[in-house]
């Protein structure tokens, strides 16, 4: 098989929507325990969901939001419970699966543009033979143009703005094939109109078939920017559609004696 011929027959996220392939691509969380040093940080979780929608982690303070994310991409391990993506159990790292930090846990002076960070998200697919191909740059220069970047590729990251910086991070993801993206805190930092433009594009990638998740502090901009809500206060007090779950009673259960509801 030529080189073309195993790039094209090769299954990844569709760019540009119509993906029929969504439908199954299913993470689902059975039962999912996690103890974080000496502390359970989450207490059977479970919940499904699909490439194609976004979901919001919704919670106080130390409910669990950051832990689940990091779990789900292996970075802490599960004290108990199942992990599942298409169907098989997701017993180690996936490039299917992309976590993106908190900005402020990401040192932005590391010396490098926003092209070379955007490049780092084939390292996953090169391997330890595999040169740098035309394939991969062109894969690299859609995302950066997904992500509104190609204009600022040749800058530091530590010149961009804090919305400019998630997109790179997001755009490096893309560049991963990722199909499932764990965003922890995205619009944390980031005046109205780079929340705004984070919202549009967050749309987006759900719309050409990708899958979103995000802990969220803003209570006031879950309906409308999320499918799927939830609410976590270390045990699970709900979930499913945002319409459906993200109800006072529910929000009130998971923030119950919290000082504040705007809280990672």
């Amino acid at each position: 098989m030529s080189h073309a011929a195993s790039h094209s027959t090769k299954e990844h996220v569709c760019w540009g929507g119509g993906c029929e392939h969504a439908q199954h691509h299913r993470l689902e969380v059975v039962d999912l325990s996690v103890q974080y040093q000496e502390v359970r940080a989450l207490e059977k979780i479970s919940f499904a969901t699909e490439c194609g929608r976004s979901m919001a982690l919704i919670g106080p303070n130390g409910a669990g939001k950051s832990t689940l994310l990091k779990s789900l991409v292996g970075l802490i391990p599960a004290e108990s419970g199942k992990i599942l993506w298409r169907g098989k159990p997701l017993t180690r790292s996936s490039h299917e699966l992309a976590y993106l930090p908190q900005r402020g846990d990401v040192d932005w002076n590391f010396p490098i543009t926003v092209r070379g960070l955007v490049e780092m998200g084939r390292y996953p697919n090169l391997g330890w033979w595999r040169q740098y191909s035309r394939h991969d740059a062109d894969i690299v220069q859609r995302a950066l143009t997904s992500m509104e970047l190609l204009d600022l590729q040749h800058r530091q990251i530590s010149a961009l703005s804090g919305g400019q910086q998630q997109r790179a991070f997001i755009a490096r993801a893309l560049a991963q094939e990722a199909h499932v993206l764990l965003l922890d805190e995205p619009f944390t930092g980031l005046d109205k109109p780079a929340q705004e433009n984070l919202s549009r594009l967050f749309k987006e990638l759900t719309a050409e078939g990708r899958l979103l998740i995000a802990s969220h502090h803003d209570l006031q901009t879950v309906e409308g920017s999320y499918d799927d809500v939830l609410l976590l206060r270390r045990h699970q007090v709900a979930f499913g559609p945002v319409a459906e779950s993200f109800t006072p009673e529910n929000i009130a259960s998971a923030y119950d004696n919290c000082e504040q509801r705007t809280a990672n």
